[in-house]
């Protein structure tokens, strides 16, 4: 399962989601340009963030440790996964309503996801959601979502 919930927050998601918000939302340009610019912005800041602070991975930090999964970059805060699905999350249900719990549930799914992987301590996925939550707030703000 934690393979599975990591999966869904690679990225792929978040186009699909934006291609069913053009086809049903009543407003779909609005929610379409907030959506990607939220994600956009939460690119932004977690990459140099992420590649300034430079923690180290579980199996490079902890002796004998060996993740399941290989990651796809050498540093672990914050989460990007973790990140980009409470951004997903958040902006979604400000936008679309009615769907915060299961939103919510599954952005944190995610993010659990990668330390059960092994490729994330708590404090990487903690981080990786405040980044999220805060970026999809403000823009949902700029964008007159809330």
């Amino acid at each position: 399962m934690a393979r599975i919930f990591s999966k869904t927050g690679d990225g792929v998601l978040h186009i699909l989601v934006a291609i069913v918000l053009l086809m049903l939302h009543p407003m779909p340009e609005l929610v379409v340009l907030a959506l990607a610019t939220t994600m956009l912005l939460e690119r932004a800041l977690y990459w140099p963030l992420k590649n300034s602070l430079k923690r180290l991975r579980p199996p490079e930090k902890l002796d004998g440790f060996n993740s399941i999964v290989t990651a796809s970059d050498r540093f672990s805060f914050p989460s990007g996964h973790s990140s980009a699905a409470f951004a997903l999350a958040i902006l979604l249900s400000l936008a679309v309503g009615g769907f915060m719990p299961v939103l919510l549930a599954w952005a944190a799914c995610v993010a659990l996801s990668r330390v059960v992987l092994g490729v994330h301590f708590p404090g990487d996925i903690i981080a990786g959601a405040l980044l999220g939550t805060a970026v999809a707030f403000t823009n949902a703000a700029y964008w007159g979502l809330i």
